[in-house]
């Protein structure tokens, strides 16, 4: 049963430094985590890796909490925020930015 978990591992690995080449160790690290999380499971790597890249960088990188506790609703603190993420995601040369228009993100 270790065989898929090894497949999932180098699949999430591979995905994380296409899109994020010059991400900090830490941050891919808790990237990582998260792609890997159960939930995430039945998602394909590559796209696990997209939704916890922007869900870490919404969270540890911008001022999306602090929104929050202000009383943005959840839609609008994401709307707020996404030139932040752009501009984290912008300094690691990821290959992907969020689109601001994108509802699904």
């Amino acid at each position: 049963m270790t065989k898929p978990s090894t497949n999932r591992q180098r699949a999430i690995a591979k995905s994380l430094t296409a899109l994020l080449p010059l991400a900090p160790y830490a941050d891919t690290e808790k990237i990582r985590e998260m792609a890997s999380a159960r939930k995430m499971r039945e998602l394909p790597a590559s796209i696990a890796v997209w939704i916890a890249t922007v869900t870490h960088v919404r969270h540890e990188h911008t001022g999306y909490d602090a929104l929050l506790d202000e009383g943005y609703d959840r839609d609008a603190a994401r709307f707020f925020v996404v030139g932040e993420i752009n501009e984290t995601l912008t300094r690691w040369r990821a290959t992907r930015l969020l689109d601001p228009d994108d509802e699904d993100e």
